[in-house]
């Protein structure tokens, strides 16, 4: 009997001889021969390759007894029997499928993959393929380094991807020729729902002109979410002819080039709407405006659009980041994240996110925006694209594009087709030839497997791109049966209608500034995006105890399928037999979603938590339309809700209404009872958050939703804390109708320095006929007549589809064993942490038995008092121990959130509890007078190496106190941060969003 070791351990001490395996078909395997008795049992000589639950877990099983010990408790399931409330927890395990291993996945997810088609896509719609450049691919898309950052509300931990997003920032502005741009939205379509939100935001009009000539999905998402606000909007076939004399016109929306590719000129609409104090909004792409004339320079007051096809992949439709420029007058009107430049306190320059208080502190239901609204990893990658090729090459690969679409349409012309664009930049619209009709242009493509646009009237679209070669042209010309590319070029001069020889022709300079122009080998591009990523704390460092954010693990084999050519290279409107791979993954991670979590459908389509939110209450209001009872309005939030809740549903066109909630943090079921009573016939819903934000089970959750459906009212319930409920309880059980599940939380997809995240919602069954729909290709299809969507929410049909590998892998290497187990050391990290801090600082809520959930809040109210410290001076000097800080100051003014997740083990929770101690005993000194109120460790903090090293050290307390506090700090886990405390008020007085002028160390 024989078995393969990778290592010189033998089996039961026991090796009689070493053989090389070549009768085994292998080569240099060594080959370990085991002598064993009669009785050792077959299965003890084979055991199962290391279990994934195991990595991605982080205390070992010994270290899980030390923890539950200090509790008192005698085992997990004792541990969580007592905090989740039993009238909820689930009986038995979750009916999903056995783990695997995680080589077995690869193996399985490559097959899954490979039902996916890859044909030549010229479908054009905002999508196209694109050379996403190997360096950044692999230094930035598959690097943990970038990828596992959080968002940068901490910047002086974060300059790195500050720096990248403010480089973003400038390629957008420079591009589109507009004053200011910010660091990502989700998506083109949500970019211009957020345009036209904030024209009216603007002049308080609410009328709106669009075109029809938009493409098909952002005109969706933007009827879509403008109708929930009660703005209307006129759809006309073309902007020019608008009336806008009767001033009452908030906005028109245009796109140019437009769906079909025409460029035209809308300068004169521009001053005929300005004259009336109409705004103009531009859908736009930013590889044309290599060539063309940026919006700016035609009357444009604000830009959107998409970035993907600078450097990122089709992905199936995502994720990409979307992008949104505006004149300067509109900044403060802007939605999502601005990254502007600053100072710190020993006044150098430094990056923060500017005006941050709109983003980060929720205005309840006075918002028209909410937090989750950034592609951060995306847009870095683009960002970077432009960094690469610099202006030039941007403009070799716009020209490169244009002129390849010059030699199709001079060929498709001279074979008697009709095309109907006079100018254009990458996308023709052919009218065919009677004797060469769509059918038969259809038939050629599919024999050369080319996707083409086929228009309901008989019109068919090509849209080319940067990988398009002359061999593809050819192919295309052979599709429309006309003549070869040599002898088409022969028949006279295919340059005629090309924008650089016409009044369309960009003339204007962009990306001038040194960044854009001086790292265009490979060498200096790696050193540059090592040396941004080198300033920023992200998990490959150290633990992020994020309340509420959940930074778990984002294992290598979940990551590695992203990077797949057949997830990466599929158009999102290909047709639906040729990414047969991407819908088997879709029906298995929707099947194992609702097993975990009690629904009964799952729609992928929202891609951002809140965006989740924002789909789930409109099919709550569609449901309760389609029953006759449109009046309910009424949206109950308890005050320890998320953030975003508030601000979702006054997007969905709800009246938000605050629910008390008691000293211990339940909620006021008194307070409760009187308002759905009070709004009976008027009751939409309740979102609860559960675990509730304060980090604690609320013993009646059912009740609370029992309350509600007995008033006529459906309960939403935020998922955002769904990795304290997997495998113990299910929402779907325990009353709740819907809720969004923050993929890149519980399950595991990364944050990427502020996105990308995926917020799809589960449902039960009634309302499974109301779920986000799509104009191109219906996720409701399905069910048919029966299906009464409210609309759309995003660009794409299933939402960033790229990244649902990794949560589908996550589930299936962790089994129903390893994620209720995921769960349980979740809740005790959390617990065992709040019990290590205890005599240190007081966790403000728990629960009836004295326990927390997966996070806690600890209450620092009490030290602004007696030493002037505040949870932001905690924060900063937490960086000098090397950690990102927990959630500052909520959900409770002058408390910090801790969450350490299921994958940091005992050493880390060790090392950052002994930082928190180290941390309040150097405020113990404060207290006692021992060291200054204003100079000390903490108001002084992040300590920089060049602060520490200087011959001018005049603070009253060490160099060694300041920048190794502890002993764990010295050596090579030390963290320095590039730049001292960020003025954060210098930042918003001088608002500036783009590139400063050069600093030293470029």
């Amino acid at each position: 009997m024989y078995k393969f070791w990778n290592n010189n351990l033998t089996y039961n001490g026991v090796i009689n001889k070493t053989l090389r395996g070549k009768k085994f078909g292998l080569k240099n395997v060594i080959v370990k021969r085991c002598v064993t008795s009669h009785n050792t049992n077959f299965n003890n000589l084979f055991p199962e390759r290391v279990d994934f639950p195991s990595r991605h877990i982080g205390p070992r099983d010994q270290d899980v007894v030390t923890m539950l010990d200090l509790l008192g408790y005698k085992s997990l399931d004792q541990l969580t029997n007592d905090a989740v409330p039993r009238k909820i927890q689930l009986q038995g395990l979750m009916k999903i499928d056995e783990p695997i291993s995680e080589y077995d996945l690869i193996e399985r997810v490559r097959k899954i993959a490979e039902k996916n088609q890859i044909w030549r896509s010229y479908i054009g719609m905002g999508y196209h393929n694109c050379c996403v450049p190997h360096t950044i691919m692999r230094n930035l898309f598959e690097n943990p380094g970038w990828t596992t950052q959080y968002t940068p509300y901490q910047p002086e931990v974060a300059q790195g991807r500050l720096e990248g997003l403010l480089n973003y920032q400038t390629m957008v502005s420079d591009l589109t020729g507009l004053d200011v741009a910010n660091a990502s939205l989700l998506d083109e379509g949500t970019a211009a729902a957020e345009a036209l939100s904030l024209c009216h935001r603007h002049n308080k009009r609410t009328k709106f002109v669009v075109s029809e000539r938009l493409h098909p999905q952002t005109l969706a998402v933007v009827q879509t979410r403008l109708d929930a606000l009660g703005l209307e909007v006129k759809v006309v076939p073309d902007v020019r002819s608008a009336d806008f004399a009767q001033r009452d016109i908030s906005a028109v929306l245009l796109q140019c080039p437009d769906t079909r590719g025409l460029v035209y000129d809308y300068s004169a609409l521009s001053a005929v709407a300005h004259e009336h104090g109409t705004l103009v909004v531009v859908a736009t792409d930013l590889l044309a405006m290599a060539l063309l004339r940026p919006p700016a320079e035609c009357g444009a007051n604000l830009a959107v659009g998409t970035s993907q096809r600078l450097g990122v992949p089709l992905g199936y439709g995502g994720p990409h980041a979307g992008f949104f420029a505006a004149q300067h007058s509109l900044v403060r009107l802007m939605p999502g994240r601005m990254v502007g430049v600053t100072r710190d306190a020993s006044g150098r320059d430094a990056y923060r996110l500017a005006l941050q208080t709109r983003e980060q502190h929720i205005r309840r239901d006075k918002a028209t925006s909410n937090i989750c609204t950034a592609q951060a990893l995306l847009a870095n990658m683009s960002a970077m694209f432009a960094v690469y090729h610099g202006p030039q090459g941007l403009r070799d690969i716009a020209t490169r594009v244009h002129n390849a679409t010059l030699v199709l349409d001079h060929g498709i012309r001279e074979r008697g087709h009709k095309q109907s664009n006079e100018v254009y930049f990458d996308t023709l619209h052919v009218v065919p030839h009677p004797d060469h009709d769509a059918n038969a242009i259809k038939a050629r493509a599919q024999e050369k497997k080319i996707n083409l646009r086929y228009f309901d009237d008989g019109a068919v679209g090509v849209a080319l791109d940067e990988t398009t070669t002359m061999e593809d042209v050819e192919d295309l010309l052979w599709i429309f049966d006309c003549k070869k590319v040599n002898d088409v070029t022969q028949i006279g001069d295919v340059t005629t209608r090309s924008v650089l020889k016409g009044p369309f022709r960009r003339t204007s300079p962009y990306l001038t500034h040194p960044v854009f122009n001086m790292h265009h080998s490979e060498t200096r591009i790696v050193r540059y995006m090592k040396r941004l990523e080198n300033k920023d704390i992200s998990l490959v460092h150290s633990m992020i105890p994020l309340g509420s954010c959940t930074m778990k693990l984002n294992s290598t084999t979940e990551m590695m399928p992203c990077s797949f050519r057949h997830f990466t290279d599929i158009h999102p409107f290909a047709p639906l037999d040729q990414c047969q791979g991407y819908h088997t993954l879709f029906e298995e991670l929707a099947r194992d979603l609702c097993a975990i979590t009690g629904y009964d459908r799952v729609s992928f389509q929202p891609n951002s938590g809140a965006q989740g939110e924002y789909a789930g209450l409109r099919t709550i209001k569609r449901y309760h339309e389609f029953r006759g009872d449109a009046g309910r309005n009424i949206c109950l939030i308890p005050v320890s809700a998320h953030g975003t809740n508030p601000a979702s549903a006054h997007m969905a066109g709800m009246r938000v209404c605050a629910v008390r909630v008691k000293p211990s943090g339940d909620i006021d079921m008194e307070h409760l009872k009187d308002l759905v009573e009070e709004h009976s016939e008027k009751l939409s819903c309740l979102m609860l958050t559960y675990p509730s934000t304060f980090g604690v089970y609320e013993e009646r959750a059912a009740d609370v939703c029992a309350m509600v459906h007995a008033h006529g009212g459906q309960v939403y319930l935020d998922g955002a804390n769904m990795n304290a409920q997997v495998g113990l309880c299910r929402p779907g059980d325990y009353g709740s109708d819907v809720s969004h599940l923050n993929l890149h939380k519980t399950f595991c997809i990364p944050h990427g320095g502020g996105g990308p995240g995926m917020g799809p919602i589960g449902v039960k069954a009634h309302l499974a006929p109301f779920l986000p729909s799509h104009p191109v290709v219906d996720p409701l299809a399905d069910l048919g007549d029966a299906a009464h969507s409210f609309g759309s929410v995003s660009a794409a049909p299933f939402g960033s589809s790229a990244i649902l590998p990794i949560s589908w892998a996550y589930i299936k290497m962790m089994g129903p064993k390893g994620l209720k187990r995921a769960t349980q050391v979740a809740i005790l990290n959390a617990n065992y942490m709040s019990k290590r801090l205890e005599g240190h600082y007081k966790t403000l809520y728990k629960g009836e038995r004295g326990l927390v959930a997966h996070e806690f809040i600890i209450d620092v109210r009490d030290l602004k008092k007696s030493a002037n410290i505040e949870p932001g001076d905690i924060a900063k000097r937490l960086m000098d121990y090397g950690f990102h800080a927990p959630t500052m100051s909520w959900p409770v003014p002058g408390t910090l959130m801790i969450e350490p997740t299921e994958s940091e083990d005992l050493q880390e929770l060790e090392r950052f509890c002994e930082a928190l101690i180290l941390i309040r005993k150097e405020i113990k000194d404060i207290e006692d007078g021992v060291i200054d109120k204003r100079l000390n460790p903490l108001k002084m903090a992040p300590h920089t190496q060049e602060e520490v090293i200087t011959e001018d050290w005049n603070r009253p307390y060490t160099r060694e106190q300041a920048a190794f506090p502890a002993p764990f700090v010295k050596g090579e886990t030390k963290i320095w941060p590039t730049v001292g405390r960020i003025d954060d008020m210098y930042g918003d007085k001088h608002l500036v969003c783009t590139c400063p002028p050069v600093l030293d160390d470029f």
